[in-house]
């Protein structure tokens, strides 16, 4: 573990040089690794694993979609595809990946099957934090970490597969064989991280929430919707709305502002582009900052996650979901871009 010095505060980083895969390997060659869930984060963990060279097996149900999907994956039913509560049986690790309401519903199938010396992995702070709403209390004789990747499982594994990775956080929330740290690194490294950085559950589970209702998901949603009913209001056509709005933020400015920051981004743009979002940033921050000051008070109380799990375990949930992602498909900014994705060159080559 390296310190490393963030804006001028020190955070404790692993990198994989000073844990290589080789290491990670060592570390966990007695152990199998049950990847229970296979919907969001479970492809592209249970993927990287087996192909860094890990001892993997798959828990799902039976009957689902992600069952199929697995197979479809190469994993093999009776071999190293498994109802769930057998997985869990047969792994001496563990790895929580079913969504936050799956979890809550799984839980009892699972803790029967956490024998002592065993580890408890989750990708989300979200069960152990609110445990007083999930009923997710693990026993005091088997480690619980966690490794919980800053991106999709999607882009997990795609990354991977262009031999790069996605910043990873780890956390221990209960060392009970002293090798809770050895395992959560190894983890780590196995499914694929750039580099690890030290959390806690709760601050996990806290930030993670923020992002995704806040800039990740949320917000820029929010600021899309807002700039491209201006322009829209105002004469520009769809096309140029849309391009203004998303296009030129997602496939030129996005990239080099994540190679080389916003700092450059500024000092390389137009003088006209520049001025303007000197002027116009700390606006933007000052009419956002009540808004985030709220959210945060919603996700440390405890708010937001009594609204997941409420809403997530209706049994009409899929439905509304489906109908509210079927409103924001069908409004006409995002009808746009469809359009305007179509058109890319490398679509039409």
């Amino acid at each position: 573990m390296a310190k490393m010095n963030f804006g001028g505060v020190e955070e404790n980083v692993v990198t994989r040089s000073e844990f290589p895969l080789e290491k990670a390997r060592e570390v966990l060659k007695d152990e199998t690794i049950a990847v229970l869930g296979y919907g969001v984060q479970g492809p592209g963990q249970s993927l990287n694993l087996k192909d860094n060279g890990f001892n993997v097996i798959v828990g799902q149900r039976k009957g689902t979609g992600s069952w199929d999907k697995a197979v479809e994956d190469g994993w093999v039913p009776g071999e190293t595809l498994f109802e769930i509560e057998e997985a869990c049986e047969r792994g001496t690790i563990i790895e929580f990946l079913l969504s936050d309401a799956g979890q809550i519903s799984a839980w009892p199938a699972v803790k029967k099957h956490l024998t002592p010396g065993k580890a408890l992995y989750f990708s989300h702070g979200f069960g152990i934090t609110y445990n007083d709403k999930t009923g997710i209390v693990p026993p005091a004789d088997v480690d619980v970490i966690l490794v919980a990747p800053k991106g999709s499982g999607t882009s997990l594994r795609r990354l991977f597969l262009q031999g790069k990775g996605i910043n990873s956080s780890y956390a221990i929330y209960q060392d009970a064989t002293g090798k809770a740290y050895e395992r959560v690194i190894a983890l780590g490294v196995g499914v694929g991280s750039g580099y690890l950085f030290e959390t806690t559950f709760k601050r996990e589970v806290y930030s993670d929430l923020t992002g995704e209702r806040g800039t990740l998901m949320g917000a820029i949603q929010g600021i899309f919707a807002a700039q491209y009913q201006v322009l829209r209001e105002n004469g520009h056509t769809p096309s140029e709305a849309f391009n203004e709005t998303v296009e030129e933020l997602s496939q030129s400015l996005m990239p080099l502002i994540a190679e080389n920051g916003m700092d450059w981004m500024y000092a390389n743009c137009s003088t006209t582009a520049q001025r303007g979002a000197l002027d116009w940033w700390k606006k933007f921050r000052d009419a956002t900052l009540p808004v985030f000051e709220e959210l945060y008070r919603s996700v440390a109380t405890g708010n937001e996650a009594q609204i997941s799990i409420s809403s997530n375990s209706k049994p009409d949930y899929r439905e509304k979901l489906n109908a509210e992602l079927k409103e924001l498909h069908e409004s006409e900014l995002w009808r746009a871009g469809e359009t305007v994705r179509s058109l890319r060159p490398e679509r039409s080559r």
